[in-house]
């Protein structure tokens, strides 16, 4: 792999980047949710489409979308993405961060669960026990809280399944992610019009946000960027450093959402969590034991000469 050094730079700052994103969408609470994943929605299909045709591969969008059974594949990834945004978002405005970090700690396994599921994947002894562990800490929030952890259950499986999708698409990821943006665009602007001209969930009018201020316009355009460049990032970084490594420093971003949530925002962090936090630390160390194990033992590809 060529020049590790600069991927594990990308990965970590996309890392830090989701981790403290809280703070951002935090900064727009007052903005609908709707609104926001709106914007977010617009703004980065204007980045990624500008990155594209810079790089030369918009010949691949539509390439992309002459198959109607990508194009049907990635219309359910963009469901699942823009519930996982909206959700994100929502979670971060009413004040459940702490609860949007466990799922981006429950994500990883979410996604082996779905895999076996779904795919008829086996998961080796070390992965089933991680998936145990995982479990036992749904089982103590749920038991603990009166009711279980919904919001990072959703966040998990919401964004389990479109990753479960994605690997079943023969796109690139940011020609894929731009079609996925592509495709909820004309949902975007029929909402954004619906709130700039009838107040459609925007309180107080006037209705929508964009351009009532400029604190605002200039934080709903930088959806775009805080959107795309964690994803630029974690793309080149893929194609740099092994998955096994670029999965451990992104165990950053539900650390630092955990942090935001506890120590900025004042979220309420319970004996329960300290029972239940350990545990997936636990399921994660396990997952990653694991996955470097699998990479030792697999057969390493013959050297071109």
């Amino acid at each position: 792999m060529k020049n590790p050094p600069l991927g594990i730079l990308a990965i970590l700052a996309a890392s830090v980047v989701w981790g403290l994103s809280g703070l951002f969408y935090k900064a727009l609470a007052h903005v609908p949710p709707l609104e926001v994943l709106s914007h977010r929605t617009l703004w980065s299909l204007l980045l990624f489409g500008i990155v594209l045709a810079i790089r030369g591969r918009l010949g691949a969008v539509w390439l992309v979308l002459k198959s109607r059974r990508t194009v049907a594949a990635l219309v359910l990834a963009a469901v699942m993405i823009s519930l996982n945004w909206g959700g994100y978002i929502t979670s971060i405005q009413l004040g459940y961060a702490l609860d949007a970090s466990l799922g981006y700690y429950f994500f990883p396994l979410m996604v082996v669960l779905l895999g076996a599921l779904f795919l008829g994947e086996r998961f080796s002894r070390g992965q089933g026990w991680a998936l145990g562990l995982m479990g036992l800490a749904v089982a103590v929030l749920t038991l603990g809280l009166g009711s279980p952890p919904w919001i990072a259950l959703f966040l998990a499986s919401t964004f389990g399944i479109y990753a479960l999708i994605k690997k079943q698409v023969a796109a690139g990821p940011m020609v894929s992610v731009f079609v996925e943006v592509l495709l909820l665009a004309p949902l975007a602007i029929i909402w954004l019009f619906g709130a700039h001209q009838y107040g459609w969930a925007t309180v107080p009018r006037p209705a929508g946000w964009f351009g009532n201020n400029w604190h605002d316009s200039v934080l709903l355009v930088l959806t775009g960027p805080m959107t795309a460049g964690p994803l630029m990032l974690f793309s080149f970084a893929a194609q740099r450093v092994r998955l096994s490594t670029v999965g451990l420093i992104q165990y950053m971003n539900p650390t630092l959402q955990f942090m935001v949530a506890a120590m900025v925002f004042g979220e309420p962090l319970t004996k329960w969590h300290g029972i239940a936090l350990p545990l997936i630390w636990g399921a994660l160390a396990l997952y990653y034991f694991e996955t470097k194990k699998r990479e030792a033992s697999a057969p390493k590809p013959p050297r071109g000469g």
